[in-house]
């Protein structure tokens, strides 16, 4: 199962173990650890990263998952994300991009309080267990969640959005003068525009999501290559699932694409017939 965690700590230097116990949980096959960082959450309640785990396939940290995850966790200080996240698009956005939802959100915030620290990692994990036992020895929180489809759910619902503008405009054109189709094509192409940018800002985080599933599914396929039995039973598993999600993503991403572009031959369509009568 791929899941975002963050595990609170009291201070650097239980972090840093946190971090090492990752790793060694990584090397058993026990996890597979796809990006990792250690941050510190400073008085002012910004987000410091204090080292990136560049030894993980995902190590470019601008536009990934883990990245938005930081950015969200050095979020508006003494509200819960919950609350605010209606209101701010960028939050909404890096949500999406980070597969995590608010009340993840707003539990993390809860503990990862100004002065502490947190080791965060993007992962894929069997059971729960052997993390959460070795944490707690280090008296680290962990806070886990399956990685939500978020950006497929939105894109749905922009999707439906866009349908019920399309039959608004056009009963508007039909029953409209001449002086007033030219203000309603105003915003027939304000809402064009709009709507092509919807879809390429979805082809980036589809294009940006296949390109870290990649990486991931890459750096597994070595380590299955030099493991035996279980261990190597565990991380194909991994990869499967991996390329499951992939796919699903990708087949999201196509369905999308095809309704935004119906809808724009239908607007074609209906604005035309709309100006020659």
């Amino acid at each position: 199962m791929e899941r975002m965690i963050v595990v609170v700590f009291d201070n650097e230097l239980k972090a840093y173990d946190g971090s090492r116990v990752l790793k060694e949980l990584d090397a058993e096959d026990s996890i597979s650890i796809h990006a990792k960082a250690v941050i510190m959450k400073n008085a002012d309640g910004k987000v410091e990263i204090k080292d990136e785990g560049d030894e993980f396939p995902i190590r470019t940290f601008g536009g990934t998952a883990i990245g938005a995850l930081v950015g969200l966790l050095g979020g508006p200080i003494g509200l819960g994300i919950g609350a605010v996240a209606g209101t701010f698009t960028g939050l909404i956005l890096d949500m999406n991009r980070a597969g995590v939802n608010a009340e993840f959100l707003d539990d993390v915030s809860n503990k990862l309080t100004p002065g502490k620290w947190a080791v965060i990692a993007d992962i894929s994990e069997d059971w729960e267990t052997p993390l959460d036992t070795r944490m707690a020895a280090l008296g680290g929180n962990v806070i886990r969640t399956t990685r939500q489809k978020v950006v497929t759910e939105q894109d749905a619902k922009d999707a439906t959005a866009m349908k019920t503008d399309i039959t608004r405009l056009k009963a508007e054109q039909a029953k409209s003068k001449a002086d007033q189709k030219a203000k309603i094509q105003a915003k027939i192409d304000k809402l064009n525009t709009k709507l092509h940018a919807k879809l390429e800002q979805a082809k980036q985080r589809s294009e940006q999501r296949q390109a870290e599933v990649k990486a991931k599914i890459g750096a597994l396929e070595k380590k299955a290559s030099k493991a035996k039995g279980e261990p190597k039973a565990k991380i194909e598993a991994r990869i499967s699932e991996l390329q499951e999600l992939a796919k699903e993503a990708s087949n999201a991403f196509d369905e999308f694409d095809k309704e935004v572009k119906a809808a724009f031959d239908e607007f074609d369509k209906e604005v035309n017939a709309a100006f020659e009568t």
